[in-house]
Parts: C-alpha cells; sequence; structure tokens
C-alpha cells in the first residue's frame, strides 16, 4: 500500500450516557470518476481506516462505533497522492453531547483533516450535532484554490489571527449557528470575488456591512436576515449593478429607506426590507427596478400612499408585501401596471375606498390579502374572473352587500375570509369550491338557512359562520366533510337537535354552538372523535396554517371563549387549541359520562342550559383541561372530590344549580377557585363559602323552603309575585291611557260611561244606603189626583 499522505489525529477514547447513537457521513471528491465506499463499525478498542489506493471519489459511512457504553477511539488514515475538490461531512449524535467533558479534539477532526488538502475547493460541514465547528477558521487560510465555504460556526475566537489574510478567494460562504460576540468576521474584509454570502442567523450586531457590497462587485446574493444589525441602510457609493438578492429582515434597521435605493440597485430581483423599524414613505425610485420580482417592505412603519410610479414601473413584479404599516390613502390609483403580481399583501394598514377595479387585469393573482384597513363598497364581482386565486382574505373592513355570485367560479380557492364586515344576503347556492379550506365569514349579516350552505366539501378544515343570522338545523350530511377540524356555528338562530353525524368528524378538534336554540340531548357519540385520547393518533391541523416567521401569507384565526374570556387563537397556537362550547342553549338530559373520555380537550362550556343528573366522575379523566363550565342548569348532588387530580385547571364554574354537600377540598387548582364559582347553590357548604358543614358535610343551614318538599312546592316567591303583580297593574293603566288618548271616539265612550256610572252610583247610594233623618225629617210623596 502507498504510505499515508496525512494521518487524522488521535481520538481519545470517552464515555457517554442516555443511549447514545452515532452515525456519520463522508464524501471526499476527487478529479477523476471512480468511486469506492467502506462501510465499518468499531469492534474493538482502536478502529483504522485505510485506503491503500488513489480512488477520485471516496465514501465513508461509520456507524454505531461504539462498546460497552464507550466510543471507541478512532484513527483515520487516507492514502495516495488524493487530488480533492471536495469534501462533505455531516456527523449527528444521539444522547448526552461528549464534547461537555472537555474532549475538544473532536472539532480537529475536520480541520486538520482539510488544512493539507491544497487542492481543495469546495468544504461543506453541515448539520453538525455532534460538535462544533469551526472555532477557529485560521487551519483553512493557506487553501488557496478553496471557492465554497458551508458550514456551522458557534463561536468565532480571532484574536490570535487578526493579522492573517487568508491565501483563498471564496465565491461562496455561507455561515450559520450563532458568533459570540456578534461581529464579522474579520476575514471577510479580505474577499473581493464573493458571489453568494448568506450570514443570516448568526446573532450579528452592528451597521449594515456596506463595505460587503463595495468590496465584491460580483456580488448577487446577500442574506443577512434575522440577525440584530442597527443604524441606516446605506447604499454603495458606485451604483452596483449584479445584486440581485438582497435579504436583511428581522433587523433593527431605522429611519428611512434610501430615496435612491432604485438607482443604487437596479438589478435587485428579490428585496426583503421587512420587520425592522423603517418609518419613511415608500421610494418612487423601486420603479427604476425594472427586473424586480418580490418586495416585501412589511412590518415596519411606513406612512404615505403607494407612489404611482411603483405602480407603473414595477411591471415584473409578482409578490408585494406592505402589510402592517401605516400606509394610507387608496390602494392603487388609475394608472397601474403590476399585471404579473400574483401576491398582495396589504393587510394592516389605513387604505380607504374601494378595491381597486385596477385589479381586475392581474389575472395570475394568487393571494389577495387586504385585512384590517378601512376599505369600502361592495365586494367587487370581477374578482370571481380571476380564475387563479386561491386566497381571499380581507376580514375586519367596511365591505358591504352580498357575496357575488361569481365566486362560483374560483375553482382554485383554497381560503376565504370576509369576517367582521356587512356583508348580508344568502351565500350563493353555487359556491362549493373543490379546493376550498377555510371559510371565515362570522360578524356579518349573513342569512338563510344552515342545510343550504353546508355543501360537499371533502377538503374544507375550517367552517366559521358565527355571529350571523342563519336559522335552520345542523345538516345530517354534515359528515360528508370529512376534513373539517374547526366548526363555529355560535351566535345565530339554529334550532334542532346535535346530529349524531357530528360524531363522524374524526378531525374535528373544535365545536362551537352557543348562543343558538339547539335542543335535545347531548350526543355521546362525541367520545368517537379525535378529541378522545381512545380515538386514532390524531394532531390538531398545520398544514394550512401559515408560520409566524413568514411575512408572506395570512395565518388562520379563530375566535373561541374559553376561560370567561374570549380569545382569538392564531397560527401555530390554534393547533393546541381544542374544546367543545354548548353553552346557552335549550340542551336536556343528563351529562353523557363519554364526555369524561374526551382527553384532548381544553375547554368544555355547557353553562346555561336545561341539563339534569350529576356531575359525572369521569370528568377526573380531563387531565388537559384548562376551562370547564357547567353553571346555569339543573344539576344536583355532589361535586365530585376526583377533580383536584385536574392540575391544567384555570376556571371551574358550577353556579346557579341544585348542588350539594361538602365542596372539594382546596387543594391544587381548587384552591384558586372562588365563591363565584359555586354560588348559586343553597346546599353547598365549606369553603369558600360562608355556609360551614356540619358532620355528616351537609350544609348547617338549611332553608325551611328545601327541607319539607310539598310545603316547598306550595310556596311563592312574595317577591317576584309583588313586583309581577305590580308591572302587570301597570302595563294594563298604561294601555287604556293609550287608547284612550289616540282614539277620540272611545275617549268619548268613556268619559260618557264614566258619568253614567257616577249617576247610577249615586242613585244607588241615595236610595238604599243614606237614611232618611239624613234629610231633615222631611219627606215629599207624589200622588196622582184624588178620585173622590
Amino acid at each position: 500500500p502507498l504510505s499515508p499522505r496525512f494521518r487524522l489525529p488521535f481520538i481519545p477514547p470517552f464515555s457517554s450516557s442516555g443511549s447514545p447513537s452515532w452515525d456519520s457521513n463522508c464524501y471526499i471528491v476527487g478529479k477523476r470518476g471512480s468511486r469506492v465506499s467502506f462501510n465499518g463499525s468499531g469492534k474493538s478498542a482502536t478502529t483504522a481506516i485505510l485506503w491503500d489506493r488513489v480512488p477520485a471519489f471516496l465514501g465513508m459511512s461509520v456507524g454505531s462505533v461504539y462498546t460497552s457504553g464507550r466510543y471507541v477511539s478512532l484513527v483515520v488514515f487516507i492514502s495516495g497522492r488524493l487530488m480533492l475538490a471536495h469534501v462533505f461531512c455531516s456527523y449527528h449524535f444521539g444522547g448526552s453531547d461528549p464534547c461537555r467533558g472537555g474532549n475538544s479534539s473532536m472539532a480537529d477532526l475536520v480541520l486538520l483533516c482539510t488544512q493539507h488538502l491544497i487542492s481543495m475547493e469546495k468544504l461543506i460541514l453541515l448539520n453538525n450535532h455532534f460538535f462544533q465547528i469551526p472555532i477557529s477558521l485560521e487551519p483553512l487560510f493557506n487553501l488557496s484554490k478553496l471557492k465554497t465555504f458551508d458550514g456551522e460556526i458557534c463561536t468565532e475566537t480571532e484574536s490570535h489571527y487578526n493579522s492573517l489574510t487568508p491565501k483563498f478567494q471564496l465565491t461562496s460562504i455561507s455561515l450559520s449557528g450563532s458568533i459570540d460576540g456578534g461581529t464579522f468576521p474579520k476575514f471577510l474584509y479580505h474577499q473581493h470575488d464573493l458571489k453568494n454570502a448568506d450570514l443570516s442567523h448568526l446573532n450579528l450586531s452592528g451597521q449594515y456591512p456596506n463595505w460587503l457590497v463595495e468590496n465584491n462587485t460580483n456580488l448577487e446574493t446577500l442574506l443577512l436576515a434575522n440577525n440584530s444589525l442597527f443604524g441606516s441602510f446605506w447604499m454603495p457609493i458606485h451604483s452596483h449593478q449584479k445584486l440581485a438578492i438582497l435579504d436583511v429582515s428581522k433587523n433593527l434597521f431605522q429611519g428611512h429607506i434610501p430615496v435612491e435605493i432604485g438607482t443604487y440597485l437596479p438589478g435587485l430581483m428579490h428585496l426583503n426590507l421587512s420587520r425592522n423599524a423603517f418609518n419613511s414613505s415608500i421610494p418612487s425610485s423601486f420603479a427604476d427596478m425594472k427586473m424586480l420580482k418580490i418586495l416585501d417592505i412589511s412590518h415596519n412603519q411606513l406612512t404615505g400612499e403607494i407612489p404611482e410610479r411603483m405602480a407603473m414601473g414595477c411591471f415584473s413584479l409578482a409578490i408585494l408585501a406592505l402589510s402592517n404599516n401605516s400606509l394610507q390613502g387608496h390602494i392603487f390609483s388609475k394608472k397601474f401596471n403590476l399585471t404579473n403580481l400574483m401576491r398582495l399583501q396589504l393587510d394592516g394598514n389605513k387604505f380607504i375606498g374601494e378595491i381597486p377595479e385596477s385589479l381586475s387585469k392581474c389575472y395570475l393573482l394568487g393571494g389577495l390579502y387586504l385585512s384590517d384597513n378601512h376599505l369600502s363598497g361592495e365586494i367587487p364581482r370581477w374578482l370571481g374572473n380571476l380564475s387563479a386565486l386561491e386566497d381571499i382574505i380581507m376580514p375586519n373592513n367596511n365591505l358591504e352587500g352580498p357575496i357575488p355570485i361569481e365566486f362560483c367560479q374560483l375553482d382554485a380557492l383554497t381560503i376565504l375570509d370576509l369576517s367582521n364586515n356587512t356583508i348580508f344576503g344568502t351565500l350563493p347556492s353555487c359556491f362549493s369550491p373543490v379546493s376550498i379550506e377555510q371559510v371565515h365569514l362570522s360578524k356579518n349579516r349573513i342569512e338563510g338557512r344552515l342545510e343550504s350552505i353546508i355543501h360537499d366539501s371533502p377538503n374544507l378544515v375550517t367552517l366559521d359562520l358565527s355571529y350571523n343570522s342563519l336559522h335552520g338545523s345542523i345538516p345530517n350530511r354534515i359528515d360528508r366533510l370529512s376534513q373539517l377540524s374547526y366548526l363555529l356555528l355560535a351566535n345565530n338562530y339554529i334550532k334542532g337537535e346535535i346530529p349524531v353525524q357530528l360524531c363522524q368528524l374524526k378531525e374535528v378538534w373544535l365545536i362551537d354552538l352557543s348562543h343558538n336554540n339547539l335542543s335535545g340531548h347531548i350526543p355521546p357519540c362525541l367520545v368517537n372523535t379525535s378529541l378522545s385520547e381512545g380515538h386514532h393518533e390524531a394532531v390538531a391541523p398545520t398544514s394550512n396554517l401559515q408560520s409566524n416567521d413568514s411575512s408572506m401569507g395570512k395565518e388562520e384565526t379563530v375566535q373561541f371563549t374559553t376561560k370567561n374570556m374570549s380569545y382569538y387563537y392564531q397560527g401555530r397556537i390554534l393547533t393546541s387549541m381544542s374544546g367543545i362550547d354548548l353553552s346557552c342553549n335549550k340542551l336536556t338530559g343528563e351529562i353523557p359520562t363519554q364526555i369524561g373520555y374526551l382527553t384532548r380537550i381544553r375547554a368544555l362550556n355547557l353553562s346555561h342550559n336545561n341539563l339534569t343528573g350529576t356531575i359525572p366522575t369521569t370528568f377526573s379523566n380531563l387531565m388537559q383541561i384548562e376551562s370547564l363550565d357547567l353553571s346555569y342548569n339543573l344539576l344536583h348532588g355532589k361535586i365530585p372530590p376526583q377533580l383536584t387530580v385536574l392540575t391544567t385547571l384555570a376556571v371551574f364554574r358550577v353556579a346557579y344549580n341544585n348542588l350539594s354537600s361538602k365542596i372539594p377540598d382546596r387543594v391544587a387548582q381548587f384552591s384558586t377557585f372562588e365563591e363565584d364559582s359555586y354560588e348559586g347553590n343553597p346546599f353547598l357548604c365549606g369553603l369558600p363559602l360562608s355556609k360551614s358543614c356540619n358532620d355528616s358535610g351537609l350544609s348547617a343551614v338549611t332553608p325551611k323552603a328545601y327541607t319539607d318538599n310539598e310545603e316547598g312546592d306550595s310556596l311563592i316567591d312574595m317577591d317576584s309575585f309583588l313586583i309581577t303583580f305590580t308591572v302587570s297593574y301597570g302595563i294594563v293603566i298604561l294601555g287604556i291611557i293609550g287608547v284612550l288618548y289616540v282614539n277620540p271616539y272611545w275617549r268619548r265612550r268613556w268619559f260618557y260611561l264614566v258619568e253614567v256610572c257616577m249617576t247610577s252610583c249615586y242613585y244607588f247610594v241615595a236610595d238604599n244606603l243614606v237614611p232618611r233623618s239624613f234629610y231633615g225629617g222631611w219627606m215629599v210623596e207624589i200622588s196622582g189626583p184624588d178620585e173622590s
């Protein structure tokens, strides 16, 4: 065999706990076309790997080099006259980190093995969870042909080689991790051939590195997102023609966006300035970026209007994101040339007026986001002609009128959100896009029967029709919405029973049917839904929810009442919320014991119904519940003491029932519940109520009205009786007066009747009740003529 060209350092054995595992993959690419691969695992105290010929491509995979709780020493030899061009190494370690035990030599494994490969052009060290690299980049400074470096960096200790100049001139660099101290690596000041530089997510601080743009005239991509850069955003001294992608989002830049940005960076295709603190108006020089396709300046403090020149000059623009600023005025003027728009995000501003008709030319438009503005007028009918539309998101405006029937043509529609507007009329019966996933129409004035709105939509995940004027009943075919996870129909006029077909929604996660006129019993079969642990391993849907890290798109939002408060659940938080709200209906019967097996539920509200029976002891299984409201029902019996095991319970209300006996001990969460949780139950006793219990655990003071059943059944609440009688009497009197005041005929008849009654009463009293002596003894007799 040929003598080894270099030898990796000896790695001493080390111990690791927690059932660790060790996997590595190394690929070494040379100048020729052959390939040799090697797979091995350590079986002894030392494992040696030796190549005895000169391959052009070497592949090595070392797995489970693990013996009796100790990783064996590893010595690697690479032999021959290798002309290496690329080295790729990926390591993964599972278990406790051995580097915490002081095994710093693991970091030298890669760096020392590469410092002699002077022909290497590309070094990629990604996804290394086993050790931190590089601790120092100094060993790479002699690699004069190195062009690409892509690796993680966790600390940068350059103090001992600040004066050294690397021999390489990189064309591409990508660093990830976190730089200790937050300063830019000094070797970057010596780079002049960079085309691509990714320095995002490094916790860098300081001002914008304008020198990096000026020193590298061929720079095409500069990514500085998610750092802590501050100050002003500077332009280079001279125009930079080749820079195509610039991302400085999620930093601390402030002040003005340079007015001349379009002049100095005319070749930009992708510009992201979002999530900073810019407070200027939008520069009209954006119109000079003729190739600009993506412009994101959302989440700043920008003011003013959208420049008319930009709306005419940026004709290549595909994505325009201006959301969450303080922009005002009309959205676009009549001069508009952004016909290639695919996504328009203007939400969270102060725009007024109608949705501009100029958007009707945007036949590629797939997403329209106009929420949280002051837009008015009707929803344009021409939106139905934009067949590429997938997202129409315009809640929290002043839009009015019906939903256009042209929306039935939007076969690609995925999200429709028009909530909190003044939409009236009925939803078009033909509206049933196959691809629809989210429908948010809450807080409008939509009418019609619920049965005519719910269609067969197999992909529908969210249906929010709450706070409208819908009537009818929940249709039996609701089980055809097989993917439905969030059903919100609160505050309507829905009647009838809860159909058992609702239990066939295997993916349901949130049900809100509160404030309706529902009757009947609570279906015990709800235990068959995904809210039960016994169901299949259901997970709240996440595929359609936008990440908080993205400024592109709209997070799904629903309103749900829990913990006595109405909350908006949005984005990823929504995936952790589950609950059932059937409050303020006319439900009867007992609470099914099966409800106690909905172990994934976090909120349960059955208040303000006519439920009877006892509180099921199975509620002690609701180990994730945070809010339980059973108040204003007809429940009786004891409060199950088993409920004290519910350690996540934050709100518990059983007020105004017929519960009796001792309140559970004030332990765990029950020590936080006050008197208002139990009031209105005359037989309850114990803390926090002032009423004490006797030795048998019953109330020491029992009202007489409740001790004698027969007497209690016959008693009348005198206060209520007197109030009712007084009010009724007053209504009658006022009614009579009102009739006499309005109708003169009845007024005359009334006064005539009063006069006749008074006259009759007078003569009746005079003839029958007043004694003759009252007239002083005089009696006048009137008789006929004397016949004689």
